[in-house]
């Protein structure tokens, strides 16, 4: 037998690991097929409909004859744009102060043992009310602090809106770090402060980032409070603005398609982007 041949053999620990390995199962892939179609085709159907006509979709065409784009240029040029911005600034300002807050609550909870077992579940069980109960206290506190109808009032309803379930969130992140390094930063003279921001905060810096996208897409989708606390065009969100669109006497399902798909691409974007963050984050710990 040639050496040729004996590296072309396969081991008995790969010829074991292949005979062990599961065989594609027909009814997961058609599960995986029919969850894609679920997801993409409506999207899809979407991006047909905005280079429609209003004839076109009149008629309940599922491509357009002849695509246009003049709805895309109807979309620029509407409040979307000012609105997109509005909403990631929103988003992502709630979402860092909402880490900023919840991050101390959470290292003292798993750590310190403040409140005992139930603290963390009393923490999280305002966070599942119905949100329209918070909606004339908020706008009170709002208007006492001369932050009504601004962008930095609804930035700070929503980054003390989600703390309760970031803290949720990286309370079991925080339990997975061994004791033994906090104890090895004590040894070493540092403080409390020094010792979450210098110790845990870099060993949670995947989960803070998952935990960040959670928080970035709640309130990027974010709808009742948003409606009630702005009311002018330069403070107002994307689903804001989209449902005020829907409202109108006359639709032009055309522009609607199309200043959708304006308000999906940026939080695709970054939800794609931070996909190995995303899934290193929520992964973490889970062999030990």
């Amino acid at each position: 037998m040639t050496e040729t041949t004996l590296a072309a053999s396969p081991t008995a620990e790969e010829t074991t690991y292949r005979s062990r390995r599961p065989k594609p199962s027909l009814l997961a892939n058609g599960w995986v097929l029919l969850s894609l179609a679920a997801v993409l085709v409506p999207l899809l159907y979407l991006v047909s409909i905005s280079f429609m006509t209003q004839g076109q979709i009149a008629a309940g065409m599922l491509f357009p004859a002849q695509p246009a784009a003049g709805n895309w240029a109807n979309a620029w040029d509407s409040p979307i744009p000012r609105a997109v911005l509005n909403s990631l600034i929103a988003a992502f300002a709630g979402a860092l102060l909402t880490l900023a807050f919840a991050l101390p609550g959470a290292w003292a909870i798993a750590r310190h043992r403040t409140g005992g077992k139930t603290l963390s579940g009393l923490v999280l069980s305002p966070w599942l009310l119905p949100p329209i109960v918070a909606i004339i206290p908020l706008l009170t506190l709002l208007r006492v602090l001369g932050l009504t109808n601004t962008l930095e009032g609804l930035t700070l309803v929503y980054a003390l809106m989600n703390v309760p379930v970031a803290i949720w969130l990286l309370d079991g992140f925080i339990r997975r770090i061994p004791v033994e390094v906090e104890e090895a930063g004590r040894i070493d003279g540092a403080n409390e402060l020094q010792l979450l921001l210098r110790v845990v905060a870099p060993m949670l810096a995947p989960a803070l980032i998952a935990v960040g996208v959670i928080l970035v897409i709640l309130n990027y989708n974010e709808f009742l409070f948003a409606t009630f606390l702005t009311q002018s065009q330069d403070t107002q969100t994307v689903p804001v603005v989209l449902a005020g669109m829907l409202s109108e006497r006359v639709q032009d399902f055309g522009r609607i398609a199309a200043s959708s798909l304006m308000a999906v691409i940026p939080i695709f974007a970054v939800a794609v982007l931070l996909q190995r963050y995303l899934i290193e984050g929520l992964t973490t710990g889970a062999v030990k």
